[in-house]
């Protein structure tokens, strides 16, 4: 297992250290009291300070509000758990019933300004501090990296969000426009592109980092949803020409323990088996594990029977995706949930849900805590190769995109010839299909399918069956608590 433990227990105590404290009126602090104001004002606590900005990836709440919601808004997954579980809470996402007091949004919303106003005390306190000038540039640059991943998570949940780019913003913040989010999410990446170190000049202690090629994955995914497609097809090919990654042998490894901090993995979310994320742990696989026996978790985020009929005949990745009741995993049987049906059907008999699990977030142990160890990938090479292949179809370069898909194609197939045969149509539009469902069956319960149909304007023919209303739907409700806290200086969403 390729993880490395002792940056997750830095990361677990500084996004303590770097939360400051309320003060009652005349309060005076204590001598060695660590206060907003002293702190950073050393190098080691610049290393704190930044350590910080990562731990908040590491919050159940970072991730959509503590759920899956972005798998379970697609046609991939449903709810899961057993049917009466947070109905109330997680099921409006299932058929599109979300409100502007939608538990979850407001955690997430709040979880994204912590970890932004983490960003901003490196990007504004840090250059203050004497130390190691190399040192201090990357810090500088983790620092925009990560504001960028957090703000572009927001533009796309919420459109344009009010932008706090300072630790003493005002009180009454305005909502910026989407162009303008969208804007500072590209500057941020820029210069954390240009000043942060490629993957190989780290040393093993510190993998999980912010590189150069994470820099310009997630510019060519930014680039992409903004439907540049030259720039999408520049920032993948340079993550490609960088030689630093490499598609991992198997496919189960590239979401699995023993690809944690590996070739494929380009930017993820450490973690170690810990019952908290204060300990170093992470409770995002724990929501989604194997609910009932194994006791691995509470099993939300159930792939869906459109999911699982999708797949080519043969393709590895299914297994690797779905976990089915009476299967075995590293010697353990999979039972499943007594209180939860094996088949759920509509009234006139059609399947509507089977009882299985995302085998993405499996952890081998034999208890719950073991699921908090998971390393989520955010970025991983897969991903980038069939970035790499879109941009250049739209680009009008189908040969060079076809490299690039079948070499995705010839990992899944594992040396098996009789299945996933590599693709050879030049056409665009045939290309485009087949790059689409490529990226549902590689990427799938990863959290990319509902924006893929998004970006791609295909959410009203597939999602409308389920509830999606056009107009409405491409963005979520902003937090209702937080335009009441606002005194009217922000508009809500149109629809909501």
């Amino acid at each position: 297992m390729k993880a490395k433990t002792s940056i997750l227990f830095i990361l677990a105590i500084s996004g303590l250290l770097a939360v400051p404290g309320c003060k009652k009126f005349l309060q005076k602090d204590l001598q060695g009291t660590m206060t907003q104001e002293s702190f950073p004002v050393s190098a080691s606590d610049a290393l704190l300070a930044t350590n910080a900005v990562y731990t908040t990836t590491r919050e159940w709440y970072y991730h959509s509000g503590g759920y899956p919601i972005l798998d379970i808004m697609s046609d991939d997954a449903r709810k899961g758990s057993n049917p009466s579980d947070q109905l109330n809470t997680v099921g409006p996402y299932d058929n599109f019933k979300i409100t502007t007091t939608q538990d979850g949004l407001d955690r997430w919303w709040s979880e994204m300004y912590v970890g932004i106003k983490r960003a901003n005390v490196v990007i504004e306190k840090v250059p203050l501090i004497s130390m190691d000038t190399a040192l201090q540039n990357r810090y500088l640059a983790e620092a925009h990296f990560l504001r960028g991943l957090f703000y572009f998570d927001m533009v796309r949940a919420w459109g344009g969000v009010p932008l706090v780019t300072t630790t003493t913003p005002p009180l009454k913040l305005s909502r910026s426009s989407e162009t303008e989010t969208f804007a500072l999410v590209m500057a941020d990446l820029l210069y954390a592109e240009s000043h942060l170190p490629l993957r190989n000049s780290y040393s093993s202690t510190d993998l999980g980092r912010a590189t150069k090629g994470a820099a310009d994955a997630l510019l060519a995914r930014v680039y992409l949803f903004r439907k540049d497609f030259p720039n999408a097809e520049k920032y993948a090919k340079l993550v490609i020409s960088s030689n630093q990654y490499s598609l991992e042998p198997d496919f189960i490894d590239a979401n699995g323990v023993n690809g944690n901090n590996g070739p494929e993995s380009i930017f993820e979310v450490g973690a170690i088996q810990n019952e908290g994320t204060e300990g170093g742990g992470d409770q995002y696989a724990n929501t989604q594990g194997v609910r009932g026996t194994p006791n691995r978790g509470w099993g939300f985020n159930r792939p869906t029977p459109s999911l699982t009929n999708s797949f080519e005949a043969g393709d590895p990745r299914l297994k690797g995706t779905v976990i089915s009741l009476k299967d075995t995993i590293d010697g353990v049987i999979i039972i499943g949930d007594g209180s939860t049906p094996a088949v759920t059907k509509d009234s006139a008999g059609n399947i509507l849900e089977v009882q299985c699990y995302n085998r993405k977030v499996w952890v081998p142990g034999t208890s719950t805590a073991s699921q908090w160890a998971h390393h989520r990938r955010l970025i991983r090479y897969a991903d980038v190769l069939l970035m790499a292949a879109e941009a250049l179809n739209e680009d009008n370069n189908p040969t060079e995109a076809l490299l690039y898909l079948n070499m995705v194609r010839a990992r899944a197939r594992n040396g098996n010839p009789g299945i996933l045969p590599d693709i050879t149509t030049t056409s665009q539009s045939e290309l485009r299909d087949i790059i689409f469902n490529e990226r549902r069956h590689e990427l799938a319960m990863e959290g990319w399918r509902f924006w893929d149909l998004i970006r791609t304007g295909r959410a009203p023919a597939v999602l409308g069956p389920l509830g999606f209303i056009t107009g409405t739907h491409e963005h979520l409700p902003i937090p209702q608590s937080e335009i009441d806290i606002s005194q009217g200086s922000l508009t809500q969403n149109p629809g909501y």
